[in-house]
This record gives structure tokens, C-alpha cells and sequence, in this order.
């Protein structure tokens, strides 16, 4: 479908964008230690950030800057429970010359968000990247089982909407069949490819082929080449 080309384009550049900023955030960290001095202050109180679903605590930090001026700063990172508490001496990195520039000297408050935006980057550009190879995988492994499988005829059961997979508020259909493998008496129930339309009316049969590996029928292809294609 067009709409799952569109979220794969989309996943690849969603990613990318997020590597890039990670990227300039690290060398943004970076610069800040090259030029960074470091002092100790007194956490003077903790503000409540709410969020959708939780809530941190973030401390203000008050320190004495080497021209002996009064310097406060929140945090960009909170936590809950807190990790601070009013009183507490922390140790502070600050620019010279720019003293309102000011982060604790902590790895989570130095390199947290190039971490956290450098793996959500990570996790949508591999997504995307897998949407392009996955089906190709799919494709080799149908083939590999078509040529070397064994080919059982199942029985068709009817058509089922796969409710686990929705792309615009919509679920595409599986064929089901069933087939009871007579050496073991056990039925195996099998679902095909995701197919974007209804094929009911398409199907005109009794029974569909499968192909199973030898040894694994959880390993399978279902047969429907025979139904037609969707008009892109």
C-alpha cells in the first residue's frame, strides 16, 4: 500500500533527523567540557515538573562564580524520587564566561540527551531501514519453501480480519485454512499474507495450498497467487 511506503519514508527520516540532532547535542556537550570549570553549590530547592503521565523533581542550584557572582539555575534533568535534596552540596560545571551557562557535573545531566534522543534516532532509522529489507526476506523465504517445501492441501476456512495490524484506521484480511497432518492427528491452523481488500469473493475453493518446511509445519506459505492483485 501507498500509505505503508509513505510511514517507511517517514520512520528513515523521522530517524535520520534525530541522529543529526543527537549528533550536534553531543558536540554541543563536548564543547561545554572543553571550556567548563568546576565549583560546588548547594541545592537550594526542588521544583515539581508534571508531565502527561509523571511527575519529576528538578533542583535549583546556587553557586559562587569566579568573579564572586550569586549564580541559580534549574536543571534540565529531574527525577522521581529525587535525587537531590535542599542542602545538599553538588558539584557545578560552568562556562567562565557565560556563569548562567551551568549543568551538574553528572553523566546523565552532561550526556542524557544525546543518549536519549541519539536512541530514539537509532530505533526509528532501523525501523525504517527494516521496512524497506523485510519483505525481501519474506519473499527469498516463500520461495525457499515453494521449491524445496512440502506442499499439503488445506482446507479453507473463511477470512478473518488481522486486527493486530491497522495503518489508517484500517485492518487488512488473512485467509485461514486448517489441515490435519495425519501422522501426528494434531490441526494446524494456518493465516496468510496480509491482503489489503476482501478476497471472499474471490475464492472459489475448497481447498488452498500451503507449503510447510519438512520437519516444522509452524514454518509455512500459504498459496494465494491465484486471487487477484490490488490496483495501486
Amino acid at each position: 500500500m501507498r500509505v505503508i511506503a509513505i510511514v517507511k519514508y517517514l520512520t528513515l527520516i523521522v530517524g535520520l533527523g534525530l541522529l543529526i540532532a543527537a549528533f550536534y547535542l553531543y558536540q554541543s556537550s563536548s564543547s561545554f567540557l572543553d571550556g567548563a570549570v568546576t565549583t560546588e553549590g548547594t541545592v537550594i530547592e526542588l521544583v515539581r515538573s508534571r508531565s502527561e503521565d509523571s511527575i519529576t523533581y528538578r533542583p535549583v542550584v546556587q553557586f559562587t562564580s569566579q568573579n564572586n557572582s550569586t549564580i541559580e539555575f534549574l536543571s534540565t534533568t529531574g527525577s522521581n524520587p529525587p535525587s537531590y535534596s535542599p542542602g545538599q552540596r553538588v558539584e557545578v560545571m560552568y562556562d567562565p564566561s557565560n556563569p548562567v551557562d551551568a549543568k551538574l557535573k553528572s553523566f546523565f545531566s552532561l550526556w542524557g540527551a544525546p543518549l536519549i534522543v541519539g536512541g530514539l534516532g537509532a530505533l526509528f532509522f532501523l525501523t525504517g531501514i527494516a521496512g524497506f529489507f523485510v519483505p525481501g526476506l519474506h519473499t527469498r523465504s516463500y520461495k525457499a519453501l515453494k521449491d524445496n517445501g512440502l506442499r499439503i492441501d488445506t482446507q479453507y476456512q473463511g477470512v478473518e480480519r488481522n486486527s493486530v495490524l491497522s495503518v489508517n484506521g484500517k485492518h487488512p484480511y488473512q485467509v485461514i485454512t486448517q489441515w490435519l497432518n495425519p501422522s501426528t492427528m494434531q490441526v494446524h491452523v494456518f493465516k496468510s499474507q496480509n491482503i489489503w481488500f476482501d478476497p471472499s469473493p474471490y475464492i472459489n475453493t475448497d481447498t488452498i495450498a500451503v507449503f510447510i518446511e519438512q520437519n516444522d509445519p509452524q514454518k509455512y506459505h500459504m498459496d494465494i497467487e491465484f486471487l487477484p492483485k490490488l490496483a495501486k
